[in-house]
């Protein structure tokens, strides 16, 4: 009979501990310790096991290195997010709020990707709601199989019998091994079946997509070692009131973290937005102050995006900042440069700043149209529908170079802007007799308002 023995697991990082801690010294988070019981390791069954072969030590010059082959997901924002598709035999971990549609991006790469053999474990939903749901998105792939289990003895069994191409777990929260004696979802669970399932990837080569739950905090629950075990880390990311949706990469080994998908929730799915500055740009019959349209970089992405600002005189006396989608630090001190460098009085002032489209900003080249659109709006005077910005603020007033100034230039030529104000810094390299489009270089904060006003 197998011996069991109780530990305690933080339910934050996962660390371990033989009795009750009020604080993890690991994470320093308070009252996150649970009691799991837990079978002896000389008692333990193994989990996937193919055949252990013998692994020596090799000099890293005979090392062959070959590209990775990618499997394509018929889904253009999510093989760019991902590097150019899935790898074979690596491991994908998608987690996001419940609702925002993991599911439903997955469900629907499943069935557009013909002509290979996927299965879909579910361990959330029937066989019933599967197919409502693909008959709701309008789609059908023969080569999809669905399976309602959630015990990996079973679903490795199954997999055996059907030798998939793909597999997509939906979720690892839901699996449990009889490796741990433990209920679903716990931390020792969790780690359990991520490493059954790293075991498998690795040694036959075929591609696990999984699909994470998140915490309150809005991290990924679970250890945090979950993260560190597969291969790729994307976060599937919105706001419930709008109809965007944002996948980011937080860890990618086969790819850049820097790329970004956004996808359009529908009535009949997720619809791929190629274009974002589209969707990101409101489209207005008359000029407004306040708002200034700036040429930023996802990744290698480059996209026009709307920056919207408020200010007003302090109500209640003491002024109140107020930033979405914008670094609020960051929002502070180009108010200071402001005030400092340019003379408007705006410490007495209540600003608000907002990122149109409801996603976050982290490109410094949206500094000048976050001055711009807070100088429109403090002079009540509109900035102009035919310009765009691109330059980072320094703290002496002086507007730096930013990266990639070509791919912002012609992303506004594309979309018809008429004007761009970037750093004179960046004029080297630039042909303007190629450019339709007038390029305004300015060195200070005083050379913006200057032009603006």
């Amino acid at each position: 009979m197998a011996k069991t023995k109780s530990s305690f697991f933080c339910q934050n990082c996962g660390n371990q501990s033989t009795r009750w801690l009020g604080k993890c010294p690991a994470c320093n988070e308070w009252n996150t310790y649970v009691e799991e019981v837990i079978v002896s390791k000389d008692d333990k069954k193994k989990g996937y096991k193919k055949g252990d072969k013998a692994v020596s030590p090799k000099p890293i010059h005979q090392v062959d290195h070959e590209k990775e082959e990618r499997i394509t997901t018929r889904s253009v924002e999510l093989d760019r997010v991902l590097g150019g598709g899935l790898v074979t035999g690596s491991i994908v971990l998608i987690g996001g709020e419940p609702g925002i549609g993991k599911s439903t991006l997955l469900l629907q790469v499943a069935l557009n990707m013909q002509g290979i053999r996927i299965l879909y474990v579910s361990g959330e939903e029937s066989h019933r709601q599967l197919k409502m749901r693909a008959d709701r998105i309008g789609l059908n792939n023969p080569d999809c199989y669905i399976l309602n289990e959630t015990f990996t003895g079973e679903v490795f069994r199954h997999i055996g019998e059907l030798s998939p191409e793909l597999i997509i777990i939906d979720s690892i929260q839901t699996l449990y091994t009889d490796i741990i004696d433990s209920s679903a979802g716990s931390i020792s669970q969790i780690r359990e079946t991520a490493a059954e399932l790293q075991r498998f990837a690795k040694t036959t080569n075929i591609p696990v997509i999984l699909i994470g739950h998140i915490t309150k905090d809005g991290t990924l629950a679970g250890p945090k070692l979950l993260e560190h075990m597969v291969d790729t880390v994307l976060q599937f990311e919105g706001d419930r009131h709008y109809g965007f949706r944002i996948l980011r990469s937080v860890k990618n080994r086969f790819g850049s973290t820097s790329e970004l998908g956004i996808f359009e929730m529908q009535s009949t799915g997720l619809r791929e937005v190629t274009n974002p500055s589209e969707i990101l740009l409101s489209q207005r019959d008359e000029e407004t102050s306040g708002i200034a349209i700036a040429a930023m970089l996802e990744g290698q992405r480059p996209m026009l995006i709307e920056t919207q600002a408020l200010v007003g005189p302090a109500a209640y006396g003491t002024p109140q900042r107020s930033s979405t989608g914008f670094d609020l630090r960051r929002m502070n001190m180009l108010l200071a440069v402001l005030e400092k460098r340019s003379g408007f009085r705006l410490s007495a002032k209540d600003v608000f700043l907002n990122i149109a489209g409801g996603i976050r900003v982290d490109d410094p080249a949206i500094d000048l149209a976050v001055v711009a659109a807070v100088l429109s709006s403090a002079d009540d005077q509109p900035v102009g529908n035919n310009i765009c910005f691109a330059g980072e603020v320094g703290l002496s007033g002086e507007i730096r170079a930013v990266s990639r100034v070509e791919n912002r230039i012609s992303e506004a030529e594309k979309l018809g802007f008429e004007k761009i104000m970037i750093s004179k810094y960046n004029l080297k390299g630039i042909d303007k007799k190629k450019q339709k489009i007038e390029i305004i270089p300015v060195a200070s904060i005083r050379d913006v308002v200057k032009l603006l006003y």
